[in-house]
């Protein structure tokens, strides 16, 4: 037995917060950028993901019209900084909806470090940025999805394993899941991918 969801027939409020239940669980880009007038924002975004390998390219979404999106549509750069376990606190405070000329940075005691290819700050106490110059955008109803070309990637060498690999267990990611439920890292599980030509003649998934 199923229960059915029909977004005609819902709030919109209603069933956005029905699918961002469901769609679990989301990462986190925590974005910094600067105003026009040189005010540092920083803001979590949870709509985020890869959109293009070669040339490198990141999106994350804009719901209506923040000073996130006004800033880079300014500015043209703007800043992916890793939200790691340990920032829990932090990464949630900068989701306040502060005055533009305030900036988030200075509300919750995060420290800025300047960033290699763009004017766009980092946070200095994350353990990655992924620097950006704004790509495109693409309005989608009352979102607008903002597409990022990387320009630079700094890691903190802690994290990275003697190849260079950033290792989950030490980066320690956090997500966002339904109303304000937030995930950590769990149990991580390895399995590799089966070729077509390893596929056995009778599939069994292995007993958990």
């Amino acid at each position: 037995m199923r229960t059915d969801f029909d977004p005609r027939n819902l709030p919109r409020r209603d069933f956005y917060r029905l699918l961002n239940s469901l769609v679990v669980p989301r990462p986190i880009a925590w974005v910094s950028s600067r105003s026009a007038t040189g005010v540092d924002n920083l803001a979590p975004h949870s709509f985020f993901t890869v959109a293009s390998v070669s040339p490198a390219i990141v999106q994350f979404t804009s719901v209506g019209v923040k000073d996130t999106l006004r800033n880079i549509l300014a500015t043209a750069d703007f800043v992916v900084n890793f939200t790691p376990e340990s920032l829990f606190e932090e990464v949630n405070a900068t989701g306040t909806d502060f005055e533009p000329q305030e900036s988030e940075f200075d509300r919750a005691g995060l420290t800025r470090e300047p960033s290699l290819t763009v004017g766009s700050m980092r946070v200095a106490q994350s353990p990655a940025a992924i620097e950006c110059r704004l790509h495109s955008t693409l309005e989608l109803g009352d979102c607008t999805l903002v597409f990022g070309e990387v320009t630079h990637i700094a890691v903190a060498s802690d994290v990275l394993d003697d190849g260079g690999h950033p290792l989950v267990e030490k980066l320690r990611p956090l997500s966002r899941l339904g109303l304000d439920e937030w995930g950590t890292i769990g149990e991580v599980k390895e399995i590799q991918r089966i070729r077509a030509s390893d596929w056995p003649r009778e599939f069994r998934p292995r007993e958990q």
